[in-house]
C-alpha cells in the first residue's frame, strides 16, 4: 500500500477531507435523484425533518410544497435547515480524515468504500481528455445548475459521487476492511429502507493519508454521480465528495422508463416501432424485466410487448439489411429506446420532463401499478447493463445512454458531508 510520502508527491487524486461533518444519527437519506415519485421525498422529510433531503431538495419539504417554492426561492431555507442540524449536534466535526464505509445486510455481499476528496482536474469526459476519472454519461444540464447552485449557497457538498477503483480494487477492498477493524466503534450506523446498515468510521493520521492515496491510486470509473462530477467543474471547486468503492462491493440493476403524455394511444407507438423493423410481439401476462439484452419489454394498460430492434444503421433499410454494426454503445437497449423511440418516433430529448427513469429498487410490479393508475402511459423494461460492456464502454472513453446503470448498494446522502474552504 502507498504511505503518506506516497501521498504527499502527489501520486493519488484522492485525499483525506479537509473539514468533514459526520452524522450522529438519523440524517441519512436515499440520494436526490434516486427518486421516480418526488412526493415520496416531501413524505420522508415530513416523517424525519433531520433528513439530508430536506436539505438536499429544498423545493420538496412540506413547508416549500405548501407554499409553492422553486428550487432557488427554496435555497435559503436549506442552508438555514443544514445549520440548525449543525447546531443540534446532528453532526459532529472531524478534521483531515478519510471516512471508512461498510455496507452490510443486504442481498448483496458486504460493500466497502471510503469517503474522500477527489482533484476535481482528474475528471476525463472524453479520450481526448486526460485524467483518472472516467466519467461515461450524458447528463441534465439543469439538474447540474441545481447541483452547482447549491454547493456553492451551502459551501457544503452533500452526496458523493460513487467511484469504482478499477485498477487496484482487490487492495483497496481488504485495506478498508482492515482499517474498519482496526477503528473500533462506527461513528454513525444507518439503516436504510431495505434494511441495509451503512457504518462509517473516521480514520484519521496516516492511516486516512495512506487509505485514501491507495483509493486514488489508478482509473476510478463514475458509477453514479455524473451530476454531481459536473457540478465541481462548472462551480470551479478544486475537489468534489466521493466515495471510492471497490469492483466486488457492487452489482448493476435494471433502470426503465415511464412515459406519460403521448401524442396518441400505447398501442399506436408500439405499431410505429414495428414499423421501423423492430421485432413486436404481444404476450400474456404482466410485464417483467427482461433477463438479458436484446429485447426491451413495453407495458400499456393492460397489454405487454416483446420488443427486438432490428441491426443498427442510419436508414431503415440498413437496419432491415443487417450491415451496420455500431460501438458497444450503440447496441445498448438504453441507446436504442433514446434514439429510436424518444428521438426517432416521438421527437423527444432524452431530458423531456413526459420521461421517469426509475431505478432498479423499483420492480416491474411497481411500473406497471403507475400505468394502470393513469399515472403513465407506457411503461418500457430493460435488461441491466452487464458489467463487461460497462467497462467496455469506459475503456473505450465513451459515453453511457442516461440513466442506464442503476449501481447497487449505493451511498447514503447525510452520513458525511464535507465543508467547503471559505473565499
Amino acid at each position: 500500500m502507498p504511505n503518506a510520502v506516497d501521498y504527499a508527491r502527489g501520486v493519488t487524486a484522492a485525499h483525506p477531507i479537509d473539514q468533514a461533518w459526520l452524522s450522529t444519527g438519523n440524517t441519512g437519506a436515499k440520494n436526490y435523484d434516486e427518486f421516480p415519485d418526488e412526493t415520496e421525498i416531501t413524505r420522508i422529510v415530513e416523517a424525519n425533518p433531520a433528513s439530508m433531503l430536506g436539505v438536499e431538495m429544498p423545493a420538496h419539504t412540506p413547508e416549500a410544497v405548501a407554499a409553492g417554492l422553486t428550487f432557488e426561492q427554496a435555497l435559503p431555507a436549506a442552508a438555514e435547515r443544514l445549520a440548525a442540524l449543525k447546531e443540534a449536534g446532528r453532526f459532529a466535526s472531524f478534521g483531515d480524515v478519510a471516512v471508512a464505509y461498510r455496507i452490510s445486510g443486504g442481498e448483496e455481499p458486504v460493500a466497502y468504500g471510503v469517503y474522500c476528496l477527489v482533484d476535481t482536474a482528474e475528471i476525463s469526459s472524453s479520450a481526448e481528455e486526460p485524467g483518472k476519472v472516467i466519467r461515461n454519461e450524458d447528463v441534465f444540464l439543469e439538474k447540474v445548475k441545481q447541483r452547482n447552485e447549491l454547493n456553492q449557497r451551502l459551501r457544503h457538498l452533500l452526496s458523493p459521487v460513487l467511484l469504482l477503483q478499477s485498477t487496484r480494487g482487490d487492495e483497496l477492498h481488504a485495506a478498508i476492511e482492515a482499517a474498519i477493524s482496526a477503528a473500533g466503534e462506527p461513528v454513525s450506523t444507518d439503516t436504510d429502507e431495505s434494511g441495509r446498515a451503512h457504518e462509517i468510521w473516521a480514520i484519521g493520521g496516516e492511516a486516512g493519508e495512506a487509505l485514501t492515496a491507495l483509493a486514488g491510486d489508478g482509473d476510478l470509473i463514475v458509477a453514479d454521480g455524473n451530476h454531481r462530477s459536473l457540478a465541481a467543474q462548472v462551480g470551479e471547486l478544486d475537489r468534489f465528495l466521493a466515495v471510492i468503492t471497490t469492483p466486488q462491493s457492487v452489482s448493476i440493476r435494471p433502470y426503465h422508463r415511464l412515459v406519460k403524455g403521448l401524442p396518441g394511444a400505447a398501442t399506436q407507438l408500439v405499431e410505429q416501432i414495428g414499423q421501423i423493423g423492430a421485432s413486436v410481439i404481444e404476450v400474456d401476462g404482466p410485464p417483467e424485466t427482461p433477463s438479458e439484452g436484446g429485447t426491451v419489454v413495453v407495458y400499456g394498460r393492460g397489454r405487454t410487448w416483446e420488443i427486438r430492434f432490428g441491426p443498427l444503421g442510419d436508414d431503415l433499410a440498413s437496419r432491415t439489411s443487417g450491415t451496420a454494426e455500431g460501438s458497444v454503445v450503440d447496441r445498448l437497449d438504453h441507446t436504442r429506446v433514446e434514439q429510436e423511440v424518444f428521438d426517432g418516433l416521438l421527437g423527444w430529448d432524452a431530458g423531456d420532463k413526459r420521461i421517469t427513469y426509475v431505478g432498479g429498487d423499483y420492480p416491474a410490479s411497481w411500473l406497471a401499478g403507475q400505468v394502470d393508475a393513469g399515472r403513465a402511459d407506457l411503461a418500457i423494461l430493460i435488461a441491466p447493463v452487464t458489467v463487461p460492456d460497462f467497462i467496455d464502454v469506459n475503456l473505450k472513453r465513451l459515453k453511457m445512454p442516461r440513466k442506464s446503470t442503476w449501481f447497487v448498494p449505493k451511498a447514503r446522502a447525510g452520513l458525511a458531508i464535507a465543508e467547503l474552504p471559505k473565499g
